[in-house]
């Protein structure tokens, strides 16, 4: 029995380390880009942005620590939700110039499934961009939305932004 845990733990903390390393090494990389651009290339600027590129690169790690995304996971994002943002802007310009202004608002409470940290953080600006949805407040395992039409289907629409969340993520959904 300890040696499964002990094979778990390793096996988990060399996925972490394997994270980080990918992550230190995107944003240095990211970071260093930037001071070449704001530099033009200079190559004397080096001497001082080697420094600013590890200092901001360790406290870009410290302040957002790192996570697993998929790039397809990504990929199948984008255009759902450029299509939601389009959707959501029709739908509140048309709510907005009918002339009986067809809504119905509320407060709702959702119980979001996804993991603490950046995914649940990504969902809460996500959700602004839905059509008729706004995100007002992000608790431990709640998620405060004003919706603009009570009666229409925006708990299907949470949960489809969730589980497409999931999926850019790599994350399971909690029960």
């Amino acid at each position: 029995m300890v040696t499964i845990i002990k094979k778990n733990f390793t096996t988990r903390s060399a996925k972490l380390i394997i994270i980080l390393l990918r992550a230190v090494l995107f944003r240095s990389l990211l970071f260093a880009l930037v001071w070449w651009a704001l530099t033009h290339g200079t190559v004397d600027s080096w001497s001082m942005g080697l420094p600013v590129v590890a200092l901001t690169t360790l406290v870009s790690v410290l302040l957002l620590p790192p996570s697993t995304w998929s790039v397809s996971g990504m990929l199948r994002f984008i255009p759902f939700f450029l299509w939601q943002s389009i959707r959501g802007g029709i739908d509140v310009a048309g709510r907005a110039l009918h002339p009986n202004l067809p809504i119905s608002p509320g407060l709702h409470e959702y119980p979001i499934r996804l993991p603490a940290g950046l995914p649940r953080i990504f969902m809460a600006n996500s959700v602004s961009l839905l059509p008729g949805t706004l995100c007002t407040e992000l608790d431990d395992c709640i998620l405060r939305v004003h919706v603009m039409d009570e009666t229409g289907d925006f708990v299907k629409h949470l949960r489809t932004l969730e589980n497409r969340l999931a999926a850019v993520f790599e994350c399971e959904l909690s029960d």
